[in-house]
């Protein structure tokens, strides 16, 4: 747990019972529900002795895992773990959306105004919408652990995918990849995160993975990202020199599903590389060191520690590492959800206005998004609820839950226990220690000529 000194400067984390025991006995008092930060009445920062601790970052197209760890002479412990999950698909479906709407609206011979075109310019560095929403929201929980937590240095995985490469079937090893203009290019770790860490044709997990592909060099096929796929041992010995067609040939339903899988875009590997020099620059404006690290590198920590694979694992073996004692048990998922709209109307398939919301967002002193308790003493929804709240003008309203949404419940049984702040929170157990495979030999992060 994070804990504040009496002037609300942070200290190094607590354990949960030790939290609970303060919380008890009267010396600390809540500051945050979630994530759960506390702040002692009787200490200050300065009569105490502050080690600090280390922020992991992976970041990705999807998810982004953000661990805090202390970190002593290489030897690493996990004390909490977050996994932001970024909406930048919505923003490029809503902007997608509106630029279509805006597009019929001038054919339809109702401009207002003189056009403009293409007479402005975007500022050097720009980064569309849905990118820099993936930058800004990870520097926002960096800035929010650096006030709950005495944050001394940042660690941050930075990851290069070569698309051009990819899309083009250049050869993806050699000297060209160790010495040339395309070093840096790790399809190793890009091809087990867009088939699921899974064999392709059995679906077997948790199991050595090799890169096969589909159509057979021996047969004219191509070293290109679509002809590439992974899996297990026994498939790729089965497989052979085999076409995809004729291994699948009794799994019609299988086979169409790999080929489309295959031919998926490199739109989230082209997102990491737009946004890792924008977040890297971000970071080392703050002033904290950074360190940086390669995916490669990750992996090989992972494999080292027997830590099974996931975002917030990897921001904890990100970077120079001798060991990791132990991470925590549950995962805090944040997942962004906005502020809302400054919208008041609500637009039908062709544009126009088909209904006009409340022109404030707050009723009865809630805005949808709080994080409420809600005790009603008696009726069919008796009981305590805790959760998201949706307003709505009449007073009465939805509280979702982790088991559901409860509808039509009065604000007079409520009580906020924190404003909402873009975020939606839910928790995850994290993975346990993974003994099924030992270590790779040292010197390389891959197992039988394949992925691990």
């Amino acid at each position: 747990m994070f804990v504040l000194d009496a002037h609300g400067h942070p200290l190094d984390p607590c354990h949960p019972a030790r939290a609970r025991r303060l919380l008890a006995s009267g010396r600390a008092v809540v500051v945050r529900h979630t994530p759960f930060v506390i702040r002692l009445r009787d200490r200050v920062a300065a009569d105490s002795t502050v080690q600090g601790v280390a922020v992991g970052i992976d970041p990705g197209s999807e998810h982004t895992g953000i661990a805090v760890f202390t970190d002593r002479d290489g030897s690493r412990t996990g004390r909490y773990a977050i996994q932001l999950d970024h909406r930048g698909g919505q923003i490029r479906d809503k902007l997608s959306a509106r630029a279509a709407l805006r597009r019929g609206r001038r054919s339809r011979n109702l401009r207002y105004r003189a056009p403009r075109f293409n007479n402005r310019t975007k500022p050097k560095g720009w980064l569309a919408p849905s990118l820099k929403h993936r930058v800004d929201t990870t520097m926002s929980w960096v800035t929010r652990l650096r006030r709950w937590a005495p944050v001394r240095t940042v660690h941050v995985e930075r990851v290069c995918f070569d698309t051009h490469a990819m899309s083009a079937g250049r050869p993806l090893e050699g000297a060209q990849y160790q010495r040339g203009t395309l070093v840096g290019c790790e399809v190793r770790e890009y091809l087990p995160a867009k088939w699921g860490r899974v064999c392709a044709y059995c679906g077997a997990s948790d199991v050595p993975l090799n890169i096969d592909h589909l159509h057979p060099r021996s047969r004219g096929g191509s070293d290109r990202i679509s002809n590439l796929t992974v899996a297990c041992v026994p498939c790729n010995q089965a497989k052979s020199a085999t076409p995809i067609e004729g291994f699948l040939r009794g799994e019609p339903t299988l086979l169409a599903k790999i080929l489309k899988q295959a031919k998926a875009p490199l739109r989230d590997a082209a997102a990491v590389n737009a946004t890792r020099w924008a977040l890297w620059r971000a970071l080392e404006a703050t002033g904290l060191p950074v360190q940086a690290a390669s995916g490669g590198r990750t992996k090989w920590n992972r494999f080292r520690t027997g830590a099974p694979k996931s975002h917030t694992l990897d921001a904890v073996h990100v970077g120079h590492l001798q060991t990791v004692t132990g991470w925590p048990s549950t995962t805090l998922v944040a997942k962004a959800t906005g502020r809302g709209t400054y919208a008041r109307t609500r637009a039908d398939r062709y544009g126009f206005p088909r209904l006009r919301l409340p022109r404030t967002k707050t009723v009865q002193g809630f805005r949808t998004g709080d994080l409420v308790r809600a005790n009603v003493p008696t009726g069919k929804k008796a009981g305590v609820h805790t959760g998201r709240v949706a307003v709505r003008s009449t007073g009465s309203f939805n509280i979702t839950t982790r088991h559901g949404t409860v509808q039509g419940i009065g604000h007079r049984h409520m009580r906020v226990l924190q404003r909402a702040d873009g975020y939606g929170y839910t928790t995850q157990l994290e993975a346990r220690h993974r003994a099924a495979f030992p270590p790779p030999p040292e010197g390389g992060g891959f197992h039988a000529g394949g992925i691990r």
